[in-house]
C-alpha cells in the first residue's frame, strides 16, 4: 500500500563504501556508557534504518555520526569514516567543513531547523556559502534550482521569496532535504523527518528521499522508532536497544524472520492498515544508561531469557546470511501476528440512541475549515476522524469540546442541544466531554505535581479534596497502570508514555462519558502506544465513548469502530472500519490508505 514500493532499486556492481564505523563509544560522566562497542558500514546509494525505542541510543549514534555528542556526553573512542575521511579526528573550521559537504543532516522538526528571518532561497544560498562551494553565480543558482526540482518543490522567484513560516510541513521537511542535498554529501542522516506528517505527504518525503539516494548514490541513515514506515525504504536495518546494536539484517530477512526477541517485540507491536490484529507491548520499560543490567541488558523483558543471559553481553554474530543478532537463542521462525475482532463485531439489531450529534456544523478562523460536517457517536463507540493535515480533524474536535471559535451548527448530545462554547454549557456538563491533547510534554504543567494535576479537577468539578481526593487520585493512576508512587512525582520525571498516561487520568478523573483524544499515540515508541491503544480498548469495553483524531490508518483499524474521513474541512466517506479501510468508496480515502505504511 505504499508508494514507496514500486521504486526500483538498482545495485552496482562495484560497490563503494562511504561510511565505516569502528567500535564507537559515547559516554556520560562517570565512565556511563551511553553508546557501546558499535560498528556498521555503508555502501553508496545504500539506505539503512536505525530503530528502536526512545532512550535506546538511536540519536546519540546519529549525532555522534556528525563528530558530535549532546551536553554531558563525549565520544571516547572508536572511529567513523565517511569517503575514507576520519571525522572524530577532524576538529574546528575542517570539521564544519565537512558536515554538509561530506555528511548532511535533516532534524526531525523543520519548524525550529530552519532559520524564520531568512528566506528559502536565502537558505540554499547561505548554505552554499558557508561551505564555500566554489560557483560563479549561474551554477549557483543552477544548483539550487535543480535540487528544489529534486526534492520536488517549486523553482520560481516567487517560492524562492517565501519565508518557512509560508510552507506547509511537508514543504518545509523538502526544505530540509534539499539544505543537504544542495552541497552534494556522501553520506545524509535523517532523524525522524516524517513523525508528525501526515500519511501522504510521508509518503511522498521517503520516496523523494529513495529516488535521490539510488540516483546520486548517497548512502542514508535514517532513524525512526517505526519498522512499519521504513519497511519499504531502507536496504537493511539496525535495531538498537540500549545503547548496542542487537540485530542488524537485510530488509527482507528483518520482515520475514526477525531473530531477536526485541526486534520481534516491536514488530508485534505496530499496528497495521492491512489487519486488525492485537498488539502486544512490550513489558517493562528501556534501562537509562548508568542502570543498564550485566549481560543482555535486554533479559529483564525478554520471556526466552536464561541464566546465561545475565552473565556475559552476547555479541553480534552472524545467523545466515545477511543476518546479524546478538542473542544466545535467537528465533530462527517467521513471526506470526494474532488478528482481532473489533470491539463491536456486527451491527446493532436495532438502532440506538445516539450520546453526540453533529447536523451541519460550520467553523471559519481565518478562513473557512469546515462545511457542513455532520455526524453521530453512538455510547460506547470509537469513532476514528483521519485526514490529511488541514483537512479539519483537529477544528472538529476542538468544536466537539467547546474550544471552537465562529462555529455554526447544530451539536446535541445525549439527545439534548449542547451550546457551542465551553463556557456556555452547564457546569454539571462540562466534565463529561474531556480533551487529551497530542503533546503530553506540553499538555503537563511541569511546575505542578502529579497529584496536583490530577486534584485540581476534582476540586473544581466536584469540591473533593484532602484525603479523599489523594485516594480518587490513587485509583485513577491504578486505572491507567500507573503506581501509586507517581502521584508525587513531576512530569520531568516521566518518560513519554507514562506523561500520556496521566493526561489520560487527568481525563478520567472528570468522570467522562465522551474522551476526545487528539493524535495522542503519534509521538510515542510503537511499544508505548500499544500499551495506551489497549487502555483505550479497555476503557471502551467499560462503557466510555471515544472521538479519535489520527493520521495513522494502521491506529483506525487497531481501535475504531467506524471511521470518518474528512478532506479540506468536508466530510468524503464514513462507515464501519473494515468496511471503508477494505473497500473504499472515495478516490481521496483509497489515496490515503495507499500511501500508508503497512508490514503486509
Amino acid at each position: 500500500m505504499n508508494a514507496i514500493a514500486g521504486i526500483e532499486t538498482p545495485r552496482s556492481p562495484v560497490s563503494t563504501r562511504v561510511l565505516q564505523v569502528t567500535q564507537l563509544r559515547v559516554e556520560l560522566r562517570d565512565q556511563v556508557d551511553v553508546l557501546s562497542g558499535v560498528s556498521f558500514s555503508l555502501d553508496a546509494g545504500e539506505i539503512v534504518g536505525l530503530v528502536g525505542e526512545s532512550g535506546s541510543g538511536k540519536t546519540t549514534l546519529a549525532t555522534a555520526l556528525l563528530a558530535h555528542a549532546r551536553r554531558g556526553a563525549r565520544i571516547v573512542s572508536g572511529r567513523v569514516e565517511v569517503a575514507g575521511q576520519g571525522l572524530l579526528e577532524l576538529q574546528g573550521e575542517a570539521l564544519r567543513q565537512a558536515r554538509g559537504s561530506l555528511i548532511g543532516y535533516v532534524a526531525q522538526d523543520p519548524a525550529t531547523a530552519l532559520n524564520p528571518a531568512l528566506r528559502i532561497g536565502g537558505l540554499l544560498r547561505e548554505t552554499l556559502a558557508v561551505h564555500q562551494v566554489r560557483l560563479d553565480r549561474a551554477a549557483q543558482q543552477q544548483r539550487i534550482v535543480e535540487t528544489l526540482r529534486d526534492v520536488g518543490l517549486p523553482d520560481d522567484p516567487e517560492f524562492l521569496r517565501r519565508f518557512p513560516h509560508q510552507l506547509s510541513g511537508g514543504q518545509q521537511q523538502r526544505v530540509m532535504l534539499a539544505l543537504a542535498f544542495v552541497l552534494r554529501p556522501r553520506l545524509i542522516v535523517l532523524d525522524e523527518p516524517t513523525t508528525a506528517l501526515d500519511v501522504t505527504t510521508q509518503a511522498h518525503i521517503l520516496a523523494t528521499l529513495r529516488r535521490l539516494c539510488k540516483s546520486l548514490g548517497v548512502a542514508a541513515v535514517y532513524v525512526s522508532h517505526d519498522l512499519a514506515v521504513i519497511k519499504d525504504l531502507v536496504d537493511r536495518v539496525m535495531v538498537m536497544y540500549a545503547g548496542r546494536l542487537v540485530e542488524i539484517a537485510s530488509r527482507e530477512a528483518l520482515f520475514t524472520r526477525p531473530a531477536h526477541p526485541y526486534t520481534r517485540g516491536l514488530l508485534a507491536a505496530i499496528p497495521d492498515v492491512a489487519q486488525r490484529r492485537e498488539l502486544l507491548a512490550i513489558p517493562g520499560h528501556a534501562p537509562a544508561p548508568g542502570q543498564r543490567p550485566a549481560g543482555c541488558a535486554f533479559a529483564p523483558r525478554c520471556s526466552r531469557r536464561r541464566a546465561e543471559c545475565s552473565e556475559a553481553e552476547p555479541p553480534l554474530r552472524e545467523l545466515v546470511a545477511q543476518q546479524q543478532v546478538a542473542c544466545v537463542e535467537p528465533y530462527v521462525q517467521g513471526l506470526q501476528l494474532t488478528p482481532q475482532l473489533p470491539l463491536l463485531a456486527t451491527e446493532d439489531s436495532a438502532p440506538r440512541p445516539a450520546l453526540l450529534e453533529i447536523n451541519g456544523l460550520n467553523l471559519a478562523y481565518d478562513r473557512q475549515v469546515l462545511f457542513d460536517v455532520s455526524l453521530r457517536l453512538l455510547p460506547g463507540e470509537c469513532l476514528a476522524l483521519v485526514g490529511e493535515s488541514g483537512s479539519g480533524k483537529t477544528s472538529l474536535a476542538r468544536a466537539v469540546a467547546g474550544l471552537g471559535e465562529n462555529a455554526e451548527g447544530e451539536l446535541r448530545y445525549a439527545g439534548q442541544p449542547l451550546k457551542l462554547a465551553a463556557r456556555q454549557r452547564a457546569a454539571g456538563l462540562r466534565h463529561q466531554i474531556q480533551y487529551i491533547f497530542q503533546n503530553p510534554y506540553r499538555a503537563l504543567n511541569p511546575r505542578q505535581s502529579v497529584y496536583q494535576t490530577l486534584s485540581a479537577p476534582l476540586q473544581h468539578f466536584f469540591g473533593i479534596k484532602g484525603p479523599a481526593a489523594r485516594e480518587r487520585v490513587e485509583a485513577v493512576l491504578k486505572r491507567v497502570s500507573l503506581p501509586a508512587s507517581v502521584a508525587d512525582l513531576y512530569p520531568h520525571s516521566l518518560s513519554g508514555g507514562e506523561r500520556q498516561r496521566v493526561a489520560i487520568a487527568r481525563a478520567l478523573i472528570c468522570e467522562p462519558k465522551l474522551l476526545i483524544c487528539d493524535e495522542i499515540t503519534s509521538a510515542l515508541d510503537v511499544s508505548v502506544q500499544a500499551s495506551i491503544l489497549a487502555l483505550l480498548r479497555q476503557l471502551q469495553a467499560q462503557g466510555l465513548t471515544l472521538l479519535f483524531v489520527t493520521h495513522d490508518l494502521g491506529v483506525v483499524r487497531a481501535i475504531a469502530d467506524r471511521v470518518l474521513v474528512l478532506k479540506l474541512g468536508r466530510v468524503v466517506e464514513q462507515g464501519r472500519v473494515d468496511e471503508v479501510l477494505d473497500r473504499p468508496q472515495a478516490a481521496y480515502t483509497q489515496t490515503l490508505l495507499e500511501n500508508s505504511p503497512t508490514l503486509a
